[in-house]
């Protein structure tokens, strides 16, 4: 029984001992999400981080980001364990639409690292499964704004993450209550209030939100009311930000912020199978972000 090893009871009382101060310290990097109605991708990472070695028994080295596209890694002794897609705060826990083209994307990537585990996660949810067979197992989901200690965590542990999961219990992949929604950014493009003057839509369709509560600082829609990806406006946005990153100013996005903007339009052209890596013959657009990308990549690096 997997409850009576030593590696599983050390790795339960952590989990219990620190869940507390890691809802504490989740609720902080949320604020922003509460305050702004929107939060950057970043901080669903550093939560992953927090997860990963505070409460479970990772180390800082054992994480590896933006490794050949994959958002994070998780390694031992140059060994792959497991491969994580991270997406925005609270884009996950209630899409199942969004669930689904971040798992396409995670098993993409997986496949091509040769990582038979993988994940996805908004810093609300977590969910991760086995690649087997050409198809996906369940191996955890856990409910990160939970106030009780999700004990399952385990099988993504040090001793637990190469261990089968023969009996996968809960692990069940599924959308958290609409009731959990923590700001306007977490809700779905349909049910916000606050609609921009000009194309009637929410904040959250937007790839750039300066202010939640002022329309003239949303920036590049390329979603619809829907949630839907506008496969219209999506290109028009690239090349907009694109123009900017290229010395064009687009009025209205800081020059820090230019990344993260850059980073949510590829999720985007992901989840439309339009990115260089999905197909060999796209749009220039796309291609033209895909070298962005790359070059963004080369200058982090290279600090």
């Amino acid at each position: 029984m997997v409850k009576d090893l030593a590696s599983y009871q050390h790795c339960n009382d952590r989990i219990n001992k620190t869940w507390v101060s890691f809802t504490r310290k989740r609720e902080e990097r949320m604020a922003q999400q509460v305050r702004l109605g929107v939060a950057a991708e970043k901080v669903a990472e550093d939560i992953l981080e927090d997860l990963f070695t505070e409460v479970l028994d990772w180390t800082l080295a054992d994480l590896n980001n933006q490794l050949e596209y994959a958002d994070i890694v998780l390694t031992r002794l140059d060994v792959k364990y497991l491969l994580i897609e991270v997406k925005r705060p609270g884009s996950l826990a209630w899409n199942r639409k969004g669930i689904e083209a971040a798992l396409n994307q995670a098993w993409g990537y997986a496949d091509k690292q040769k990582v038979k585990r993988i994940a996805i996660s908004d810093g609300v949810m977590l969910y991760a499964a086995d690649v087997e067979h050409g198809a996906l197992r369940d191996r955890v989901f856990a409910d990160l704004q939970s106030e009780e200690p999700q004990e399952d965590l385990w099988w993504l542990s040090v001793h637990g993450i190469y261990r089968d999961r023969a009996e996968a219990g809960e692990a069940g992949l599924r959308l958290l209550p609409e009731t959990e929604v923590l700001g306007p950014a977490a809700a779905t493009c349909a049910n916000a209030a606050l609609l921009h003057p000009k194309y009637r839509l929410p904040a959250s369709c937007f790839a750039f939100v300066g202010h939640a509560a002022d329309p003239s600082t949303w920036k590049l829609p390329y979603l619809t009311a829907d949630g839907e990806v506008d496969a219209k406006r999506l290109p028009k946005a690239i090349a907009a930000i694109l123009s900017n990153y290229r010395g064009t100013k687009v009025s209205g996005i800081p020059d820090r912020d230019i990344p993260d903007v850059l980073l949510h339009l590829a999720d985007a052209a992901a989840s439309l199978g339009k990115m260089p890596s999905q197909s060999g013959e796209t749009a220039v657009v796309y291609q033209q972000l895909a070298e962005a990308l790359d070059q963004l990549r080369g200058r982090s690096e290279g600090h």
